[in-house]
């Protein structure tokens, strides 16, 4: 049962909870209002929109996910004690080898994030003041270069 597997409707729950730790975990810029106020869209809107991955671990239970649309990966998210565990960069190859993702945006103020990308092979490429939701949180454009 191990390994990267498409996401079911079914699995939208778990994934919302496994985003939210791994948020809480991560973004310490973002408040506990952003991240209450996030939460239902992620779940109703953001994951419906994009194709799903997730990171099953030997009992099935999800442990990491990503989300890709039109070659751009919109989410990755692996839970906070998985982390150091490869499952962050099982998912990211999985995106790039079989869903042909190229670019990635991450919030400047996730350096570990920016870290992780670059150390992958991508470069940045440009900045944005703004999140996509009009949001003061400013992100960086990445490409991945081969």
């Amino acid at each position: 049962m191990k390994g990267i597997y498409p996401a079911q409707a079914s699995d939208f729950d778990a994934i919302t909870v496994l985003w939210e730790a791994s948020v809480r975990a991560t973004h310490h810029f973002l408040s506990d209002a952003d991240i209450v106020s996030l939460r239902p869209q992620v779940r109703d809107q953001y994951l419906p929109m994009v194709e799903l991955r997730v990171y099953r671990d030997e009992k099935g239970a999800i442990q990491g996910f990503l989300g890709v649309a039109e070659h751009r990966l919109e989410m990755l998210f692996v839970h906070p004690e998985a982390c150091g565990k490869g499952i962050g960069k099982q998912l990211l190859h999985y995106a790039i080898d079989k869903m042909g993702v190229t670019e990635v945006d991450v919030n400047e103020q996730n350096p570990q994030a920016l870290g992780f990308y670059q150390s992958q092979g991508f470069s940045v490429i440009g900045r944005s003041p703004l999140d996509g939701q009009g949001n003061p949180f400013p992100l960086i454009h990445l490409r991945l270069v081969r």
